[in-house]
């Protein structure tokens, strides 16, 4: 079982930005890609964005306000996310996905083969 472990979520105003972090290991970015998801009170779990660790090659996520990256050098996968709404108040999970040139045909939850624990993002009005 791959191991993730998502960081950096919290409270935040509207308009604001966080930056989360999901700590992996170099196996496992050399074996899979990875995928940022969210899950609201209420909701099914839906893609946010995902990053091929082959090519680098990233989805487009809600209008641009949030962007995938990878530090190669560190094993971490950032999601940066700009411009909040309380809409994306969620609970944020990376996952491990098919390790792909191109990320957009499994960016999805049911390619995803192993979760991290979760962290809450809550944007208040």
């Amino acid at each position: 079982q791959e191991q993730l472990v998502e960081s950096g979520g919290g409270l935040v105003q509207s308009g604001g930005s966080l930056r989360l972090s999901c700590a992996a290991s170099r196996e496992t970015l050399n074996t899979y890609s990875i995928g940022w998801f969210r899950q609201a009170p209420g909701k099914e779990r839906e893609a946010v964005a995902c990053i091929s660790t082959i090519s680098s090659i990233t989805t487009n996520s809600r209008n641009g306000r949030f962007y995938i990256s990878m530090d190669g050098a560190n094993d971490i996968v950032h999601l940066q996310m700009d411009s909040l709404k309380v809409e994306d108040t969620a609970v944020y999970y990376c996952a491990t996905l098919p390790r792909t040139w191109t990320i957009q045909g499994v960016c999805n939850p049911t390619s995803v083969s192993a979760w991290g624990q979760g962290t809450q993002v809550t944007v208040s009005a």
